[in-house]
């Protein structure tokens, strides 16, 4: 339901009924106390400016034309002149009544589609993913099932690194160990730590690591069957962990750096012809800005850059994959880099200006002391080792409140929970933001936490357990706190709509907690199963706790989190 669209139609016409002209957008705005209505418009102050009139005055003639005959009962005019919007409650009525039963919650499909390329997670063959691939993963994944669910058409791109010199020793060293491929693989990072071990003592295998890059690059058969074993069982091991996590991306999203590999040379050409390539000291740079070292883009010796597969990669998602708008989710250390690419994109008409380019960057998470999360010896914690313990104190937290006769359904809903208190945490911040990871405040109760969510989700169902019967009617607004829950759940959509314009899906965890806060209000002050309670009654309010669980199990979904009937 697009509440606020709709109230800066009827905004519009009110000032247009006024005789009072603007071509300033329409911009409502949620009440920020319950006093003072369910929206308000704030405008008029701007037009008094422009009009040089009295802003009470320009509220006051306003008021008079909003028509209050449908989605509005009642308006006022509050300070200096704000207008504050109560709606109608048999409208909240209507509307709450109509997608109790719809799959998407009333939520429409955008009215432009875009193609949106998500670049997200972005692992390196050499190593197992640790946790700082971690919010790089859930945040695209978040970003990608959001612009998915709200219709646009959704590319996932999963650039990883597998190209490069490191490769040479590592397939050197690779076949110096023999057949059992998946054994000698089985931990990256020892394995990875040996070759360069190897390599720094022996000059012949050395010399023969760097051989093998070049055979690489030359599609020597024989290396290039070791790379891609090599290749193939890294991606088994991020497999893993995009499993485990509930994460969306595939083999088929893997677009590696080896495959822009062909199109650099095209990059460099490119460059040259649009006179923006100037040599410096044999290398081939970019000058933006005097300010800032130049963007290079091919050294001395022939060889490329990280900004030339950027561009390359920009380039093919614009003209190939036809994106409108490309998201890169990525640490926010790479600002500049972005910022930068982005630019060169453009000035080389590699990518054209009604592409709409962005760096969704993300903060770091930090241990409780406020330094980057690292193991106990210092090393980076693994991020396959970081999601098991999640689960396993999940699994202690729920045996201290509820026993569990069926150890198969414990550990279910022990995933469900440990694996979504560690997405919801880093998902309920603000995503520039560093954030602390802290065990005890993810696995809470009580605050904004996955668990919060999901125990209001299971306690609802508890209530149809013992309600058991099926539901027909509608719902009826009768009190205040009914009022304000109508209006936050017909808020879910412009809440997701908020989210993917700015790609922060902590909007959608503050709209949820604020949802389920309200509902538990609700739940203590108006009693749904007492035997005293009128069954027209009952009934409205158990279609209100429906929908409400409908919406927190839409937006867990969103989020990438499982709903659990139990806990």
């Amino acid at each position: 339901m697009k509440i606020k669209s709709q109230l800066s139609t009827i905004i519009q016409k009110a000032l247009k009924d006024a005789n009072i002209e603007t071509t300033d957008d329409i911009v409502i705005s949620d009440a920020t106390k319950p006093e003072f209505g369910d929206y308000q418009f704030n405008g008029v102050m701007r037009l008094a400016k422009q009009l040089k009139r009295n802003p009470r005055e320009i509220a006051t003639d306003v008021v008079k034309h909003i028509d209050t005959t449908t989605i509005i009962s009642k308006v006022e005019v509050a300070g200096p002149g704000f207008i504050n919007i109560w709606l109608d409650n048999n409208w909240l009525a209507n509307q709450t009544t109509q997608i109790v039963n719809d799959k998407r919650v009333g939520i429409g499909s955008v009215d432009t589609p875009k193609r949106v390329v998500v670049d997200y997670s972005g692992p390196n063959m050499a190593k197992q993913m640790h946790v700082g691939h971690l919010r790089s993963t859930i945040i695209g994944d978040t970003l990608a099932t959001l612009f998915e669910f709200l219709g646009d058409d959704v590319i996932r791109q999963n650039h990883i690194g597998d190209w490069g010199t490191q490769f040479g020793m590592l397939i050197a060293y690779l076949e110096e160990q023999g057949a059992d491929t998946d054994q000698n693989l089985k931990d990256l990072e020892q394995f990875y730590k040996d070759a360069k071990a190897y390599f720094d003592k022996s000059p012949e295998f050395a010399n023969k690591a760097r051989e093998y890059v070049v055979k690489i690059q030359q599609h020597d058969p024989h290396c290039l069957n070791l790379w891609q074993k090599f290749i193939d069982i890294s991606l088994q091991h991020c497999e893993e962990v995009y499993d485990k996590l509930g994460v969306k991306l595939t083999r088929d999203d893997v677009r590696a750096e080896s495959f822009y590999n062909p199109q650099l040379p095209k990059v460099i050409k490119t460059l040259e012809e649009k006179g923006l390539l100037v040599d410096s000291d044999g290398a081939k740079c970019v000058f933006l800005d005097e300010s800032q070292p130049p963007v290079i883009v091919q050294k001395g010796d022939g060889g490329y850059l990280y900004a030339t597969t950027d561009l390359a990669a920009l380039e093919f998602r614009a003209k190939e994959l036809k994106a409108n708008r490309i998201c890169y989710v990525v640490d926010a250390r790479q600002s500049n880099h972005f910022k930068q690419i982005f630019t060169i994109a453009k000035k080389a008409d590699m990518v054209d200006n009604s592409v709409q380019l962005e760096h969704i960057a993300f903060g770091t998470m930090m241990d409780k002391s406020g330094k980057p999360f690292k193991t106990r010896d210092g090393g980076t914690v693994k991020l396959i080792d970081l999601l098991d313990e999640a689960v396993i104190r999940a699994k202690e937290t729920i045996k201290q409140r509820d026993s569990y006769s069926d150890e198969k359904e414990l550990d279910k809903v022990a995933k469900a929970i440990g694996i979504g208190a560690v997405k919801y945490a880093d998902l309920s911040i603000s995503r520039e933001s560093n954030y602390l990871f802290s065990w005890d405040k993810m696995l809470s109760f009580d605050g904004n936490t996955a668990l919060y969510m999901q125990y209001a989700y299971a306690r609802i169902q508890s209530i149809f357990r013992k309600y058991n019967k099926e539901l027909n009617g509608k719902i009826v607004i009768g009190d205040e706190l009914e009022h304000r829950l109508a209006v936050m759940i017909l808020k879910f959509e412009d809440t997701l709509i908020k989210a993917s314009i700015e790609a922060t899906p902590h909007t959608i965890t503050s709209y949820l907690y604020d949802l389920v806060t309200l509902f538990m209000k609700f739940y203590e002050q108006n009693p749904i199963l007492k035997e005293d309670v009128p069954e027209d009654i009952k009934i409205s309010r158990l279609l209100l706790a429906r929908l409400t669980a409908n919406i927190i199990q839409k937006g867990l979904n969103i989020l990438g989190i499982e709903v659990v009937d139990k806990i």
